[in-house]
């Protein structure tokens, strides 16, 4: 797809990693609540719900985990009020970045990722400034599987397009399809590692040396901050300069 990042893959990497510690559960509650709260319990007439159901099965959440952070989003249960914002900015060498959260906190929120750009080579924008540079589409993540397979089955459910990315079949969906398609390739038997909305990158701007570096370093802060959900960046790396980078 025009503008793939590399950071989608960095970040899934990233992610078993942020599954052991629990953070990743703590974030996919927060969605399941905030999505329940703004457009309710049911999950056929509310899209977002959706999605973040199909995240938290794909993430191997507990049903009754899952069914808790409904309740207390749509107000069956009583829970902390979580509500969702958005921050845009520019990283190192001019890369566009996307920050979405859930917080009870606005002012903290805005102070520490505010602080993050400042330390790390970037700054906060106003609200559009960045935004206009990404298309919001649905992504599956499916392991184990032959693209072939993997597209033959997503196609006929209506995905967009399927990509190889270091042996893990990325789909591409419209947002309203993804659990139209995560369902068709969960019944094909395939492993799904994640299923979610993301944001990703109409073009990419190639970083090199020292931004390369302090671009990593900053969305990969920017990611693990307990009230971000997610980060969308258009940067890309060398594979080569990347390997040395994490190594």
């Amino acid at each position: 797809m025009s503008g793939h990042s590399k950071w989608h893959s960095i970040r899934h990497k990233k992610a078993v990693k942020d599954a052991r510690r629990g953070k990743l559960f703590t974030k996919l509650i927060k969605e399941l609540t905030v999505a329940a709260r703004m457009g309710g319990g049911d999950l056929e007439g509310n899209p977002r719900l959706r999605a973040a159901v199909a995240a938290a099965r794909a993430n191997s959440m507990p049903v009754d985990n899952i069914d808790r952070a409904i309740k207390k989003g749509s107000g069956e249960l009583e829970g902390v009020n979580y509500e969702d914002v958005s921050y845009e900015g520019y990283g190192p060498g001019g890369m566009a970045v996307l920050i979405e959260c859930v917080t009870d906190n606005r002012n903290r929120t805005v102070a520490e990722i505010r602080h993050l750009f400042d330390k790390h080579g970037g700054n906060l924008g106003e609200n559009g400034c960045v935004a206009w540079m990404f298309d919001r589409v649905g992504q599956i993540r499916v392991a184990g599987a032959d693209e072939e397979s993997v597209f033959t089955a997503a196609a006929d459910a209506g995905a967009r397009d399927v990509q190889d990315e270091d042996g893990v079949c990325v789909v591409t969906t419209a947002p309203e399809d993804l659990e139209r398609v995560r369902v068709r390739l969960d019944s094909e038997g395939m492993s799904i590692n994640s299923a979610e909305i993301v944001l990703e990158p109409k073009s990419t701007v190639e970083l090199s040396g020292g931004d390369a570096g302090r671009a990593l370093k900053l969305i990969d802060l920017l990611d693990d901050h307990e009230d971000v959900q997610r980060v969308s960046a258009n940067f890309d790396i060398d594979d080569e300069e990347l390997a040395g980078l994490s190594a």
